[in-house]
């Protein structure tokens, strides 16, 4: 081989070189410039999603926009958006009021003991009975089961008053009552299980789609902010009063004697 062969080969040799690694180069540079590409989506997107994410931590809950809906009230009710529920004998010229929360234990326990002298004494023609429903417990523990009774409730009375007082009574007994930290009372079903021990409201469609449609939804929370302002300084539950003054000092009643006494007292003043 001549020298001048031996010099072209290498020159050649060299070009070649060169010429893969323009190209090895091109490579790398397009592969750098995916991978930035592909990191400025994916920063994009963790973005966005953080975005969705607060976007949506900060929206109204769905009973947080209940308050501002539109209240269907339900039947036997008067007032501001249905929020006066009394029922009792026309005669009666006295009216209790009684302050409850669905998740309440202490309700729980009122109506399980001293339940049945006050629906007697209602039929009776003693006073009537003025129910104010309230969810403060809902938000001891961000729970919904306080609000979905309430508004199951309502459901109840659009049937009718003795519907509703008979499915209150259902909700609080020992058999159907939950645990406070149970918050069972949000699922639609179980209040429909309940309502099914109720002969008005046994397999009663119109009273079923009203508590999974939530059509008292709004109502229940008016009817609980009737509760939070209330001014006869109601903060617990079961509350009672009677012409504007708190029975037992704001104590629960949780006795017949001690039910009878107070009520029997402030019926005569």
């Amino acid at each position: 081989m001549s020298k001048r062969n031996s010099a072209a080969a290498k020159t050649a040799a060299r070009e070649r070189l060169r010429i893969e690694r323009e190209r090895e180069a091109k490579r790398a540079k397009v592969r750098r410039q995916i991978i930035v590409a592909c990191s400025a989506v994916g920063v994009l997107a963790l973005a966005g999603g953080i975005g969705y994410a607060v976007v949506q931590a900060n929206k109204p809950s769905y009973w947080d926009a209940a308050k501002d809906a539109k209240v269907v009230a339900p039947a036997n009710t008067s007032g501001s958006k249905g929020t006066t529920v009394v029922i009792g004998k026309s005669t009666a010229k006295k009216t209790l009021k009684v302050y409850e929360d669905p998740r309440c234990p202490v309700c729980a326990q009122f109506e399980q003991t001293v339940g049945p002298t006050l629906k007697k004494d209602l039929d009776a023609g003693k006073y009537k009975f003025q129910y104010i429903g309230a969810t403060f417990i809902d938000n001891k523990d961000n729970g919904e089961g306080s609000k979905n009774a309430l508004s199951a409730l309502g459901a109840a009375l659009n049937v009718s008053s003795e519907a509703f007082l008979e499915y209150k009574t259902a909700l609080y007994s020992a058999k159907w009552h939950p645990d406070e930290t149970t918050d069972k009372f949000k699922d639609d079903a179980y209040l429909i299980k309940v309502a099914n021990t109720v002969t008005a409201l046994k397999d009663n469609t119109k009273f079923q789609d009203a508590v999974k449609k939530g059509t008292y939804d709004a109502w229940a929370m008016a009817m609980s902010k009737t509760f939070d302002d209330n001014k006869e300084g109601v903060n617990g539950t079961p509350g009672f009063v009677m012409d504007g003054k708190q029975l037992n000092g704001g104590n629960p009643l949780l006795t017949v004697a001690d039910f009878e006494k107070v009520v029997g007292e402030a019926l005569k003043g």
